[in-house]
């Protein structure tokens, strides 16, 4: 598989970025305590902020069961999906300001953004969405704090410490990025254990949401010191307006991020709703707490090994049949009745969800040929992945409506899934015929 060689570098352990002029531009550590230090600070990162957004289901079975019963599964669905789409849409911003090297500034400022939209969520009142009133300021609301505080956040840190990585590794830079990425399927264990314990449970909903935003903000401290970028912003950068036309000439990058738009309307649907669908279907009150914590430790397991697959068949062949798995999975959600058959689809929709969720920025890496512009890129796409992450929850719940009829949505999703698994088809096509006329 090639490697995107970037321009600049620095040495292993110095704290103060240099140029190309001081060593050669294809040298790369691929390890050293600061590479090592600055891919578990994205680690945690990943853990604390996409491993909260795809922890939304607990929020989803407890906001329309006990705390916000005055609105329909379609409206509360659009606190996690707003919070998705800003944090792939603001990859838009923080893609043009890591490319200019804000990487430590974005770190920091989103971090405290998200803390700061956390504990403000714990001082939301009950069948309080978005509205103000005497007792409450709007920021305090559910929707203000939860949709739009940690999603702006969320999405403000992803990019930088997703692609700040690439600057240490070379040899495995695709294995690494799937480690830090996986830090998200982690969150997605221990978050939904955390929350669905403490929101249930005698401390109740404000101080259970305290306790997890202090456990985040204690993570969030520490990824702070660790990220550090090795090279200062490249004078190779373009402008955002010529990486669009670049990439809007370009097959394979419009295939690629067609395949992550259109797949990601269906990703999100077990995400949300596999929680509430089994306790909905009379299963154990016990049990369905924990539908989500085995499906996202299977998500875990997928991002952790997708790395070592990458290495044998490469990103493109992977996501494609990640995804086409994903897509079997979700027509296979019709037939949800039993324990048994949550247990099943949970473990096989979250193994290759996590494979998905793991090779977004390594697939866009090989889609972006110039290692100037891969902020941009990476940003462009995550913008249009955005729009999927937004629409595909209130739609799946739309289609559910307030009688919870669960095969539309299982119908729906699986469709465009199946869309989105086309395209990744079709820029493997693309890209094997560019690798065939190179040769």
């Amino acid at each position: 598989m090639d490697h995107i060689d970037l321009p600049v570098i620095t040495t292993g352990d110095s704290d103060k970025p240099i140029s190309s002029e001081e060593y050669p531009s294809d040298y790369f550590p691929d390890g050293g305590f600061r590479a090592w230090a600055t891919a578990f600070g994205g680690f945690l990162v990943q853990f604390c902020t996409y491993g909260y957004t795809i922890s939304f289901g607990v929020y989803q079975d407890f906001y329309g069961r006990i705390y916000i019963t005055n609105q329909s599964p379609s409206t509360i669905a659009w606190i996690g999906s707003v919070n998705a789409f800003l944090f792939e849409i603001c990859g838009l911003i923080s893609g043009q300001l890591y490319d200019r090297g804000y990487v430590r500034q974005l770190v920091i400022g989103a971090s405290l953004l998200q803390v700061i939209s956390l504990f403000m969520l714990s001082l939301a009142k009950p069948d309080q969405y978005y509205q103000e009133s005497t007792y409450c300021s709007s920021y305090r609301s559910v929707f203000l704090s939860q949709g739009i505080g940690s999603g702006c956040a969320a999405g403000l840190l992803y990019i930088p410490s997703m692609a700040v990585v690439s600057q240490y590794f070379r040899k495995r830079r695709e294995l690494v990025m799937t480690f830090v990425a996986s830090g998200a399927c982690l969150g997605a264990v221990v978050h939904p254990i955390m929350l669905n314990n403490t929101l249930n449970g005698p401390i109740g909903f404000a101080n259970g949401v305290r306790a997890s935003a202090a456990l985040i903000s204690g993570l969030l401290l520490i990824a702070c010191f660790l990220i550090k970028p090795r090279f200062p912003p490249s004078k190779a950068s373009t402008t955002f307006l010529a990486t669009a036309k670049k990439c809007a000439h370009d097959a394979a990058y419009i295939w690629g991020t067609a395949g992550l738009t259109i797949f990601a309307v269906g990703f999100y649907y077990p995400l949300f709703y596999l929680q509430l669908d089994s306790a909905m279907h009379g299963l154990s009150k016990t049990f369905s707490f924990y539908s989500l914590v085995i499906m996202n430790t299977s998500s875990f397991v997928g991002q952790l090994t997708s790395g070592l697959l990458v290495e044998y068949f490469g990103v493109p062949g992977v996501l494609t049949v990640s995804t086409f798995a994903g897509t079997v999975l979700l027509f296979s959600l019709i037939g949800l009745r039993t324990l048994a058959s949550v247990v099943v689809i949970g473990i096989l929709y979250g193994y290759s969800a996590g494979i998905f969720q793991a090779l977004w920025a390594p697939v866009l890496a090989v889609l972006s040929p110039d290692p100037s512009d891969l902020g941009a890129r990476m940003g462009i796409s995550y913008a249009f992945m955005a729009l999927g992450g937004l629409i595909g929850p209130p739609i799946s719940g739309a289609l559910l409506t307030g009688d919870y009829i669960w095969w539309r949505g299982a119908v729906f999703n699986g469709v465009v899934g199946a869309i989105g698994c086309s395209c990744f088809i079709a820029m493997q096509m693309v890209l094997r015929r560019r690798d065939h006329v190179s040769q």
